[in-house]
């Protein structure tokens, strides 16, 4: 896309951990920092795909950090510091609109990594990716733990969303079809 790829660096904890966006303990669960250039990735969480999230297998782990992976590209391209700027502007339901496209699109983008990376994608790897996926949609999460759904509170993307564009990066491979924020069914 024009731009010169550095890679993140990988930091794993169990806990909690220092970032260059602050502490982050398991609560937080993974993310990347654009402060710093890393994916903070707590170990416990994959125990967390598997039992609390009913998403089993090894492949979810690496949709996840694929995601993360995502969120560096997404700041390599200074996507991330206009969402910093849209931040300061918007109501924080207008905001998460915009949070819910560069979510999807991080999802596209971990799609993508998978379409490009088969030698080592087994049978089922992908089926695993689009069920965590949908595990940790916004409406599931909301469902489970509150039961009910507020779709304005959105800060990731429906369950279906969200495998959408996994799936959509996985068989299309091509990254110019992972423009999110000008899709209009996301406005």
């Amino acid at each position: 896309m024009g731009s010169q790829y550095s890679e993140p660096s990988l930091v794993l904890f169990r806990d909690a951990t220092g970032s260059g966006c602050g502490y982050a303990n398991s609560a937080t669960g993974p993310f990347y920092c654009p402060g710093d250039q890393k994916l903070y990735i707590d170990l416990s969480f994959y125990q967390e795909l598997q039992e609390r999230f009913n998403a089993p297998g090894d492949f979810p782990m690496a949709y996840v950090v694929a995601h993360e992976v995502g969120h560096h590209i997404q700041y390599l391209l200074g996507i991330s510091d206009k969402m910093s700027r849209l931040r300061q502007q918007l109501s924080e339901g207008e905001y998460n609109k915009y949070s819910v496209k560069m979510e999807l699109q991080a999802d596209f983008f971990a799609g993508v990594w998978a379409h490009y990376n088969q030698k080592y994608i087994e049978g089922g790897d992908i089926e695993e990716a689009l069920n965590a996926a949908q595990a940790i949609g916004d409406d599931r999460l909301q469902k489970q733990s509150q039961g009910y759904v507020v779709p304005e509170s959105f800060t990731h993307g429906t369950s279906a969303q969200r495998a959408y564009w996994f799936k959509k990066g996985y068989q299309t491979g091509d990254v110019k079809q992972g423009n999110t924020f000008d899709d209009p069914s996301l406005n």
